[in-house]
């Protein structure tokens, strides 16, 4: 009886242990994920930035002058 006792007693210690390491890298992806989108918000922003900026009309903006 002693024995299982301590054996559980082992069990729970190494399955707290895990869990820990686990909330750790729980942790360390969130914020990783975080970073990422952040870097993923600044790109699309610059993209966008880029787009409006290329001097290309679209289609909708490219209206013939008015002798034509």
């Amino acid at each position: 009886m002693e024995q299982d006792i301590q054996t559980l007693q082992e069990q729970i210690a190494y399955m707290q242990s895990e869990l820990g390491q686990l909330s750790d890298e729980l942790y360390a992806q969130q914020k990783e994920m975080a970073k990422l989108r952040l870097e993923i918000l600044k790109l699309q922003q610059k993209l966008q930035a880029s787009q409006n900026d290329s001097g290309i009309l679209n289609a909708a903006e490219d209206v013939p002058p008015p002798h034509y």
